[in-house]
This record gives structure tokens, sequence and C-alpha cells, in this order.
């Protein structure tokens, strides 16, 4: 398995029209499309509290393509994106990490 770090660092005040758009729009296509998500949290005490960080599983960097390009794609998504952005752009910086398990990785 191949786990993905991303962190979406919002524009003040925009932390909750992602977090909306995830919970209304993006997790139902990402589950038509087999995408897996391990976990989301915010940032309580760090750098940045415009932060949203998640966790997606791959199963190799083939599907994560396959997928992820779907997704971007979809025509929901779109709409969705589109729709949550009628007042400004939400995201105002992604980052994206791939990780690979150590040999001591023990899984969730």
């Amino acid at each position: 398995m191949i786990h993905e770090l991303r962190i979406y660092t919002c524009l003040p005040g925009r932390l909750p029209a992602l977090q909306q758009r995830f919970e209304t729009a993006t997790l139902a296509i990402w589950e038509r499309l087999g995408i897996r998500s391990l976990g989301f949290w915010t940032t309580m005490i760090g750098s940045s509290s415009n932060d949203l960080t998640y966790l997606l599983e791959w199963r190799s960097l083939a599907e994560r393509e396959l997928k992820w390009t779907e997704f971007i794609a979809d025509p929901d998504w779109q709409d969705a994106k589109a729709k949550s952005e009628a007042d400004g752009q939400i995201v105002a910086n992604i980052a994206s990490s791939l990780l690979q398990p150590t040999r001591f990785y023990r899984g969730f």
C-alpha cells in the first residue's frame, strides 16, 4: 500500500467552505470512484489553523494515477468545485506527499 498525505491550506476564513465541500460532495464522488480516505484533520496547534490534512490509501501508483485522473475529470466534481467557489477561491496551496511504509510499519 501507498499512502498519500495531502495538506490543503485555505485562504483566511475559507476552511469551512472546504470542509462543507468534502462533506456534501467530494466524499460521495470518491466512494463512487473507489478512492479510499483514511482520515481528515484540522490543525489544533501548529503553524496554520487554515489547514485541512488528510490521508488517502492507494494499492499502487498506477491506481492513484487512474483514479485521481478520473476524479479531476468527473463532471460532478467539477460542478461541486465551481459551486463551492462561487464566492471566491478556497484553497491557497495544496501539498501532497506519497509515502511508502518502512519495514517496521504495523498498519492502522
